[in-house]
């Protein structure tokens, strides 16, 4: 086993949920009559910190009204969230790396507790040794994340290996001397992505799995 732990990110990468972030960022912005961001601009932010995210897809907000676009972001998103599937093949991809010995964590722009709701809509939450999200530490492409589930799982940097299809993860895993693995099939396009040199770049889950059966 050449990675002991497998760390995802989440929206894009095991969920399809990156039409959904998209539609409600642009849902939200229409219901507080701000300049609706077109689609490539608010795919771009999915996997940021609220602060970040806020910042790049609606420039011209003031920060004092992050929490009105936060409310009806998340009135949109909660009202989709149960009905948003995992990509074809990921529950059987994460139970064979489970199986296999990996250990799997998750590191996500998401808050808390909308993991939680994740985990528990997708029944996901027991192949996952732990995780961490946006509103517990620094978000990405700080290596926070990633140094903090390798602290507490007892892994290092050459056993570490992330996943992710946004520059995001990519960045992220940079700062932390980390390998990634990016997948195209989610929020940031192939060449965006491969610019960061990963260590592979795939476009499906079926292309992710063979590839860690084989190299993870």
């Amino acid at each position: 086993m050449r990675y002991e732990l497998l760390v995802f990110d989440w929206d894009g990468t095991l969920i399809d949920s990156a039409g959904a972030i998209v539609w409600c960022i642009q849902s939200a912005c229409r219901d507080l009559g701000l300049p609706v961001p077109d689609a490539a601009r608010a795919s771009h932010v999915i996997g940021l910190g609220l602060q970040d995210a806020l910042a790049y897809a609606v420039p011209g907000l003031p920060p004092a009204d992050y929490g009105r676009m936060v409310e009806r972001y998340r009135k949109h998103f909660l009202a989709r969230d149960a009905e948003i599937p995992l990509f074809h093949g990921v529950a059987q991809m994460l139970s064979l790396l489970r199986g296999r010995g990996h250990t799997l964590a998750i590191a996500t722009g998401k808050s808390r507790a909308g993991l939680q709701r994740a985990l528990d809509n997708t029944g996901l939450r027991p192949l996952f040794a732990s995780s961490r999200c946006a509103d517990q530490c620094a978000p990405k492409p700080a290596p926070d994340m990633l140094l903090e589930l390798m602290g507490e799982l007892g892994a290092n940097e050459a056993n570490t290996l992330m996943i992710g299809d946004t520059v995001h993860d990519l960045q992220m895993a940079a700062h932390a001397g980390v390998p990634a693995v990016a997948v195209s099939y989610g929020a940031h396009a192939k060449a965006d992505l491969e610019v960061l040199e990963p260590v592979a770049s795939v476009d499906s889950v079926d292309e992710l799995d063979e590839w860690l059966q084989r190299n993870a």
